[in-house]
């Protein structure tokens, strides 16, 4: 049969918890005996007969409790304890008060100089035992969770390095995003074009922008990837490499003449190629509405599709404006779509502008729709303009409308006066 276990033999304390105890008191005889007590356990003792002494060796040596006798010459036990907690070690000692008091003043006033548990004299080993118990349980939870602190702490410094990571990347592509429409300004014979857009969150999935066929041919785009986000602004980026340049090999909507000089392809059929590509060949969710123009600088002829996008609008001298296009579904949704392209022409003095649905579409608090309230009267405010100003003046007069310097939709716009020496840019 194995022995009986001696009342007063324990486990070591488990790792992480009171290894070290500091046992405070005048008295040598009551200092000795808590001593015995706690070694029996398999804790290391410190002992000191004073509060002064124990600050002293809290210098040298660090504790993971202090049980201090309460009445003590020079600092007393309250006294000590309101030390130790000033200390920068303070908030982590377990700090036991012994006394001979058992008034609700005394234990308010230990409380309130920081105690964490008291013993009545005298000490029972049963007793002590369990204050210790308390005291790992309390220091355990304590360390692990400042342990759970700094892993979170950590954790959030890694993220604030790939968020601030991710920020200057996001900046550094809206930068390039940005870069895709220029110039926002150019005179191209009788045209004088201004444009502009506004990405809702770093970059978006907008773009307008022109290209030169020949001297008598003028491309003109504006299109609206689905979405607002990264995947979004690549996709821009790929289309805006397949609409610029003025040749067959560069630009996918300029193709090549009898005479072997670049000419520009049917609008209609650029886009239904531009919708088997992205069925096709890329792997995206992602589709886009477009509008896609030609413009005979010559006759002022203008041929265009619709793809999803918000009707072309012409603005004359007189004020009045006039809807472009025969609509159509958008590109990359599904395969065998067919587009029309239609015709209309420019006279001297017309405007043309094409615009996204973050224009058209924004409303203002009430549920007012801008296309339907006052994009009318913002385009005839700003008509005697040149151009580089109207589109500005546009912007501004939309942020007003909906309250907001910043739309939640992405904003593009593209103006083109036709004035063969009339309206300057």
């Amino acid at each position: 049969m194995s022995p009986s276990p001696h009342p007063c033999d324990d486990p070591q304390p488990g790792p992480g918890v009171v290894r070290r105890v500091l046992v405070v008191d005048d008295s040598p005889a009551q200092r000795r005996a808590l001593a015995r007590m706690l070694e029996r356990r398999g804790y290391e003792v410190l002992e000191a007969a004073c509060g002064t002494d124990a600050l002293a060796l809290l210098d040298r040596e660090p504790v993971d409790m202090v049980i201090s006798d309460w009445m003590m010459p020079g600092l007393s036990g309250p006294d000590l304890v309101a030390a130790l907690r000033r200390r920068p070690e303070g908030e982590s000692l377990y700090v036991v008060l012994l006394t001979a008091k058992h008034g609700e003043d005394e234990i308010a006033e230990g409380l309130g100089a920081g105690a964490d548990d008291f013993l009545v004299k005298p000490v029972s080993g049963t007793e002590l035992h369990a204050r210790i118990r308390a005291a790992e349980r309390m220091l355990g939870m304590q360390r692990r969770l400042s342990a759970s602190n700094a892993d979170l702490s950590r954790t959030l410094g890694e993220l604030r390095g790939l968020y601030g990571a991710l920020e200057r990347d996001m900046l550094e592509a809206r930068a390039l995003q940005r870069s895709l429409i220029r110039p926002r300004h150019a005179e191209i014979g009788p045209a004088a074009i201004a444009l502009d857009m506004q990405a809702c969150g770093h970059v978006g999935g907008d773009l307008v922008g022109f290209f030169r066929v020949s001297e008598r041919e003028l491309g003109l785009y504006a299109l609206d990837v689905s979405g607002h986000g990264m995947g979004s602004a690549l996709m821009t980026a790929r289309l805006a490499g397949t609409l610029s340049g003025s040749d067959a090999t560069r630009n996918v909507a300029v193709g090549v003449g009898p005479d072997g000089e670049p000419v520009a392809r049917d609008p209609a059929a650029v886009v239904a190629e531009m919708n088997r590509a992205i069925l096709g060949e890329l792997a995206t969710e992602l589709y886009l509405t477009i509008c896609l123009c030609v413009l005979d600088l010559g006759t002022g002829r203008l041929r265009l599709v619709q793809a999803g996008h918000p009707h072309p609008l012409v603005l004359s001298r007189d004020g009045d404006i006039r809807a472009l296009g025969s609509g159509g579904p958008p590109v990359g949704l599904l395969a065998g779509m067919s587009y029309v392209t239609c015709e209309d022409m420019l006279r001297p003095g017309d405007r043309l502008i094409l615009m996204s649905d973050g224009i058209t579409e924004a409303q203002r608090g009430d549920g007012t729709v801008f296309e339907d309230a006052a994009l009318g009267a913002a385009l005839r405010a700003s008509g005697a303009r040149p151009v580089r100003a109207a589109v500005p003046a546009l912007l501004a007069a939309l942020a007003v409308f909906t309250g907001r310097a910043r739309q939640e939709d992405d904003v593009s716009v593209l103006m083109l006066d036709y004035a063969p020496g009339g309206r300057a840019a």
